[in-house]
């Protein structure tokens, strides 16, 4: 159906992304092709290396499944902030990484976790990496006549603790700014840090900074030697919201703050325990 519809068909999966955008008139499709018929979307798949999330899985559904908090705490600690439950209930996660908004929580997930992004269309199957997958400002390489039906988190390494934060004005608003952390933490010191950004960036994408705290002890780590790798990671707009720098100051200040409960799960996790 989307070979024959091409470029005026829009798929519809839980419609909480696709629906805001036809109402604001950004996109005017002459199909709607509805995938919710389609059998074996709908299934979360935990395996030794990844959580598979299927193109039919809600939000909700996500953050309820637990054997994937198990595989990778991040997912729940982030979907728990898309929107509102009554969206989580019908939204879907692939759905919102296939819209491709820099201002969405999954997307900056999906490259923290250096994941990837299934498709299928007439000439076959293939695996979109995530830096491949995301082009710009809600666009992403997937052809006309292809489906993601599914993206795949890869499990961090072992000793990689994770954290998630954000500010917005209103609870369930779009984020000011919002900031995932992954930190690693070996004999005591740091050995990893990396960030993604919400709200901040132009495309979703992930900063190193490891090589800023590389070798300190977590309680001892001063995360303003950061900022200048997170500055020059950021390109906030200003809007009727908050201006470019109040978002980069708000960035900034949740780096520090979800790398500080990264590192902390890092050592919580080593010991055996995790927090929600």
């Amino acid at each position: 159906m989307l070979e024959r519809v091409g470029h005026d068909g829009k798929v519809l999966a839980g419609g909480q992304s696709l629906i805001p955008i036809l109402n604001m008139r950004l996109a005017s499709p002459a199909h709607l092709v509805d995938i919710n018929g389609v059998a074996g979307l709908d299934r979360v798949e935990v395996t030794d290396d990844a959580v598979r999330v299927g193109a039919l899985v809600r939000h909700a559904g996500l953050e309820s499944h637990e054997a994937a908090y198990a595989a990778s705490p991040l997912l729940r600690r982030t979907v728990r902030h898309v929107a509102h439950p009554a969206i989580r209930n019908r939204g879907t996660t692939v759905g919102s990484i296939a819209h491709a908004d820099a201002a969405g929580e999954m997307p900056a997930i999906l490259a923290l976790t250096d994941g990837l992004v299934e498709a299928v269309g007439p000439s076959g199957t293939r695996e979109i990496p995530w830096h491949d997958f995301f082009l710009g400002a809600l666009e992403t390489s997937l052809a006309p006549d292809e489906l993601a039906v599914a993206v795949r988190f890869p499990r961090l390494p072992a000793a990689t603790g994770t954290a998630f934060a954000e500010r917005a004005r209103r609870h369930g608003d779009y984020a000011m700014a919002g900031v995932a952390a992954a930190v690693a933490v070996s004999d005591g010191v740091l050995t990893s840090a990396r960030l993604s950004f919400v709200s901040v960036t132009d495309v979703p994408g992930v900063v190193d900074v490891t090589a800023a705290v590389h070798g300190q002890a977590p309680e001892e780590v001063d995360w303003a030697a950061c900022d200048d790798l997170v500055r020059a990671h950021l390109t906030p707009e200003s809007d009727i919201h908050a201006t470019a720098e109040y978002r980069a100051m708000l960035a900034t200040r949740l780096a520090h703050l979800t790398l500080a409960r990264a590192a902390s799960d890092s050592i919580s996790s080593s010991a055996g325990g995790s927090a929600a």
